[in-house]
C-alpha cells in the first residue's frame, strides 16, 4: 500500500505541475492563479471522493490512494502560504490577505460542493 500511495502522490505532484504551468502560461497579472486553481480543484475532488466513499462502503483503499496519495500530491497548501507571504513582503498586503482568504473560502466552497454533488 505504501508503494501505491507513493506512486499516486508522484502522479498528483506531476498533475499539479502541469495544471499550474498551463494556468500560469495563460494568466495575466501577478496573483498566483495556478495555485488557486490547483487547490480549489483538489478540494472539489476530495469532496467528491469523500462523498462517494461515504455512500459506497468498503472502498477505504481507493479513498486512501486517491485522497491521501494523488490529491495529497496534487494540492499545495504550503505553496499557497508562501505565495501569500511573498505578496505581503512585497508590500502588497491587501493582495496577500485576499489571496489567503480567497483560497480558504474557495476551497471550503469547493469541498462542500463536492460533498453535495454526491449526496
Amino acid at each position: 500500500m505504501i508503494v501505491v500511495l507513493a506512486l499516486a502522490g508522484g502522479l498528483g505532484a506531476a498533475a499539479r505541475f502541469g495544471v499550474d504551468t498551463a494556468v500560469a502560461r495563460h494568466a495575466r497579472g501577478s496573483v498566483p492563479l495556478g495555485t488557486v486553481v490547483v487547490n480549489v480543484t483538489a478540494c472539489l475532488l476530495l469532496g467528491l471522493l469523500t462523498g462517494w466513499t461515504l455512500r459506497h462502503a468498503g472502498h477505504d483503499g481507493v479513498q486512501a490512494v486517491l485522497g491521501v496519495g494523488f490529491l495529497g500530491g496534487y494540492s499545495t497548501f504550503s505553496t499557497a502560504s508562501v505565495e501569500a507571504a511573498r505578496l505581503l513582503l512585497a508590500g502588497r498586503g491587501v493582495a496577500a490577505v485576499l489571496h489567503a482568504a480567497g483560497m480558504l473560502v474557495a476551497g471550503l466552497a469547493a469541498a462542500v460542493l463536492g460533498l453535495a454533488l454526491t449526496s
